[in-house]
């Protein structure tokens, strides 16, 4: 099955913002925070971001350990419908949110949340970068229970490697606007690990058959997110 980038628009548009969220409090009484990240790349679009709220026992990929199936989808198609998903079924998940669209090189991407200060102490985020093969930028566990209000926390992000797709740079296996390929395949043709990214190799690198150009190549940093709590 075959995942472009270009039909995220509609999957994300039902997905975006469910999860389980029978907290009878008043709203009043949730915390508000606006997450943003921003695109560090020189020529990565990110697409959509999945932003997961949850309490401790859940965690969106561990460093040296296979990726879920979900995370996959993000990350070899850029669908983030799968993640946010997940806050359906996963009793762990408070909710789950899309973000507005694709973020273009250094541009960003904010929303804002209302969660239950004593359900959703943590975020997990991700997206992909589309002109790879299945990289993505992602932090999962990042603690925001003891922000303050008008308190404000900021963390680079690093690009990682999903480990299940081979980085063989190639226009028919890479779904963003250098290659035009194939998003989600559900083989596994990779070390099925995640781990950092290395990098792309391009064809200004000598290699002929890649899609890529010296301007796809990225470092980590890939991503810079900002969470502020604003009520």
């Amino acid at each position: 099955m075959k995942t472009r980038i270009l039909l995220l628009a509609s999957a994300v548009a039902v997905i975006a913002g469910c999860g389980h969220n029978d907290d009878d409090s008043p709203a009043a009484q949730n915390y508000r925070y606006t997450v943003s990240v921003q695109n560090l790349s020189a020529n990565q679009p990110l697409s959509p971001l999945a932003v997961l709220a949850h309490n401790s026992s859940f965690s969106m990929f561990e460093v040296g350990q296979p990726a879920s199936v979900e995370l996959e989808h993000l990350a070899e198609g850029g669908s983030n419908a799968e993640l946010l998903a997940l806050s359906s079924s996963d009793d762990n998940i408070y909710t789950g949110t899309s973000g507005k669209g694709l973020i273009m090189p250094g541009a960003s991407d904010s929303i804002t949340l209302s969660l239950s200060p004593d359900r959703a102490k943590y975020l997990s985020v991700a997206s992909m970068f589309v002109n790879t093969n299945d990289a993505f930028v992602g932090e999962t566990g990042l603690s925001i229970g003891s922000l303050a209000t008008g308190e404000t926390f900021v963390m680079n992000m690093n690009v990682w490697d999903s480990g299940t797709e081979a980085n063989d740079e190639l226009a028919a296996t890479i779904p963003g606007p250098a290659g035009g390929g194939e998003g989600f395949n559900a083989a596994r043709n990779d070390d099925d690990k995640v781990s950092f990214h290395s990098g792309v190799v391009s064809k200004d690198d000598g290699l002929a058959t890649s899609a890529l150009s010296a301007n796809h190549r990225f470092l980590n940093p890939g991503a810079r997110i900002t969470i502020t709590r604003i009520e």
